[in-house]
């Protein structure tokens, strides 16, 4: 059975850093991507930033130049470094992890979110 553990989060004031990390487990497929969402009240869920097996990384345009996702294969982890926060990054933020299992289709797991709030 596959999991998807984050951890980090927290209370931070705006300008500040935190760093959340997730690690993903039991899947018997190699290939895979891993990326962090949010989701806001009120708000739907977004994409923040996506790594592949070959740290090809694509990020959404609010967070360029703040964020950096990285990850460890030999962990299956991924970490998001998030600087230069500002009160709208506040949310949860959710794991997702791709198992390809064949050309483009995969298996797709979440992560149970932590949240971020960052204070003005």
């Amino acid at each position: 059975q596959v999991q998807v553990v984050e951890s980090g989060g927290g209370l931070v004031q705006a300008g500040g850093s935190l760093r959340l990390s997730c690690a993903a487990s039991g899947s018997r497929f190699s290939r895979n991507a891993m990326a962090w969402y949010r989701q806001a009240p009120g708000k739907q869920r977004e994409l923040v930033a996506i790594i592949t097996n070959d740290s090809s990384t694509n990020y959404a345009d609010s967070v360029k130049g703040r964020f950096t996702i990285s990850r460890d294969n030999a962990k299956n982890t991924v970490y998001l470094q998030m600087n230069s926060l500002k009160p709208e990054d506040t949310a949860v933020y959710y794991c997702n992890a791709r198992f390809y299992y064949s050309g483009s289709s995969y298996y797709n797991y979440w992560g149970q979110g932590t949240q971020v709030t960052v204070s003005s």
